[in-house]
């Protein structure tokens, strides 16, 4: 009896996964040589033993409780992970007897699988790398033959893999000698070897570099730069050097700051707009960001090394706005300057011209710049001849331009040239939860420009930002927040609600009635020069609010001139 035991236990101690086997009563029966190694213990101190005292982590006793199996589970032994599958026992008439647990060492197999995932998402890596870059760049094997080549190798040799792969590197080469077998031949990099590439010889310069693994020269990489984009480059550095440029466009998309899904909506509209050629019209209230949309629609573009033009079109007085934009030849009109002038246009000539207010533009031209956007041509006061331009038009109106087109206003077929790609940005009274993101991103900006160091913004403080209307919106937040830099005593890092100027016309639920409206008695002891500049502003509102943003109708119902109205709009944080 004793033979067939003994035959059990050395098949059961010759298998590679670890047996473990408790009876009905927990105790431990069987733990071969498998388990003794993965666990590290000894059968003289498991065997007998309950097993939930003896082996860590065990859940043979549950399995006994449950009358359920567990199949491939993880578990943790020590600095090992082992797969275990745990199944009760049963006798012919259903009763548990026991349970069993086999298991084996999964470590190598996780480490082995995830070093195979990391080789295979840094090969996709390195080729995506390689077919992004805009340098073309060739690689051979020891024995010269084609290996690699990107994108920019074949838009700039004409060549294909087809072409390349499995050939020898001399195959690409009109003029010249291979650097590929220079380097091979020498084992050292070379650069800037002039030669001529593809059927179409086009004249490049190559650098080529060894690829050495463990010691051993196993090809070469070569990277093939096109000379006449290089002289490109260069010509066009020299303009850049000559020119001045009318405006740097300085913001990007990462710096629109908000989170409300109207501003997401208009950013991601933005985006799509500034992967087109096509007109992009800004449309919102006064000090939404139009131009900040502007620069970033500019500096996401194709267009983002060519010129950023920031003309106002309501700040040009009219009588001068069209020799201002289309540029004028010399002696076209008294006062004209030696030489003529190029005009807006002529310098954002491969790049983009912004086009603010342009709803204030006047008739006369917009069918100017009507011609513009439908024949790409211009031509200067005094001139017959018309000039070619290559601009990009970003326009940017808080004008209700469907009513001015209803009324007579507004040209048609202008509005229609300027509303190709519109995107609407969103006023600040109704994105509100933006506030605090807007606070901080203004706080640092405004702590650079006046040299200070303010840290944060009170919760009291902030609370009378949120249930502010903000009829200035952004523009007037930024001037709230910098006047409350300018209240802040030396040392202070955190604006106080003492700290605030008094907001203007406020409807959001909680805010304070403005000063002005007070019920008699109010008077809080201002000097009548802050009154009347609270009246002021407020009556600027208002006009400004009645004319539908129309900056040129305001001005003439206050009776003032256009440069005296948008004077006192940059002085009370309106425009």
């Amino acid at each position: 009896m004793e033979r067939p035991e003994t035959d059990i236990e050395r098949i059961l101690d010759s298998i590679h996964e670890g047996l473990l086997a408790v009876d009905a009563a927990g105790r431990v029966t069987l733990f071969n040589r498998a388990a003794r190694r993965l666990m590290g213990l000894s059968a003289a101190r498991v065997l007998g033993r309950p097993v939930a005292e003896v082996i860590p982590n065990t859940r043979l006793h549950l399995v006994l409780k449950s009358g359920r199996a567990e199949l491939d589970r993880t578990q943790q032994v020590g600095n090992i992970t082992i797969l275990t599958n745990r199944v009760p026992l049963k006798d012919a008439a259903g009763r548990i007897t026991g349970a069993v647990a086999v298991f084996r060492d999964i470590s190598e197999i996780e480490r082995l699988a995830g070093e195979t995932v990391s080789l295979r998402e840094t090969r996709t890596l390195l080729h995506a790398i390689i077919n992004s870059t805009q340098d073309a760049i060739s690689v051979v094997d020891e024995h010269g033959l084609g290996l690699l080549i990107n994108p920019a190798y074949t838009r700039l040799t004409g060549l294909t893999e087809e072409d390349v792969l499995n050939r020898p590197p001399t195959v690409d080469i009109a003029e010249g000698e291979s650097v590929h077998l220079q380097v091979l031949r020498t084992g050292r990099a070379v650069r800037n070897v002039p030669m001529k590439v593809g059927p179409k010889r086009k004249e490049v310069l190559v650098d080529a570099a060894p690829i050495v693994v463990n010691g051993l020269l196993k090809g070469s990489v070569g990277v093939i730069h096109d000379v006449s984009e290089i002289r490109r480059l260069s010509d066009e550095l020299e303009r850049a050097r000559r020119l001045i440029r009318r405006l740097e466009a300085r913001y990007t998309f990462e710096d629109i700051a908000g989170e409300s899904n109207e501003l997401l909506a208009a950013v991601e509209q933005a985006r799509k707009a500034a992967e087109t050629p096509a007109t992009v019209i800004l449309r919102g209230e006064s000090g939404t960001g139009k131009e900040l949309f502007a620069h970033a629609i500019h500096q996401a573009s194709p267009r983002c090394g060519g010129q950023f033009v920031r003309v106002n079109c309501a700040a040009i007085p009219e009588t001068l706005l069209e020799s201002e934009l289309f540029g004028y030849v010399e002696g076209s009109f008294t006062g004209a300057r030696r030489g003529g002038r190029k005009g807006y246009f002529a310098e954002a000539d491969g790049g983009t011209i912004f086009l603010d207010e342009v709803g204030e533009i006047n008739p006369g031209v917009q069918v100017k710049l009507l011609r513009v956007l439908q024949e790409h041509e211009i031509v200067r006061v005094g001139d017959s001849r018309p000039l070619n331009v290559d601009v990009r038009v970003i326009a940017a109106t808080n004008a209700n331009l469907e009513q001015m087109v209803r009324r007579g206003h507004f040209r048609e077929d202008l509005y229609y040239r300027l509303n190709v790609l519109p995107v609407h940005i969103p006023p600040l009274r109704r994105r509100r939860g933006d506030v605090p993101l807007l606070v901080n991103f203004l706080l640092r900006k405004l702590n650079q420009e006046y040299g200070r160091n303010v840290a944060g913004i009170s919760p009291e403080a902030l609370q009378l930002l949120m249930n502010y209307d903000w009829p200035g919106n952004v523009r007037e937040l930024e001037n709230v927040l910098g006047r409350a830099l300018i209240n802040m005593k030396r040392g202070e890092t955190q604006v106080q609600a003492v700290h605030l100027p008094p907001l203007g016309m406020s409807v959001g639920e909680g805010a304070a009635m403005p000063e002005d409206e007070a019920p008699p008695g109010g008077y809080q002891g201002e000097t009548l020069a802050v009154l009347r500049e609270r009246w002021e502003r407020r009556v600027l509102q208002e006009a400004l609010q009645k004319n539908g943003g129309n900056r040129t109708r305001t001005a003439r119902m206050l009776g003032i001139s256009l440069r005296s109205l948008y004077n006192k709009m940059e002085r009370y944080g309106l425009v």
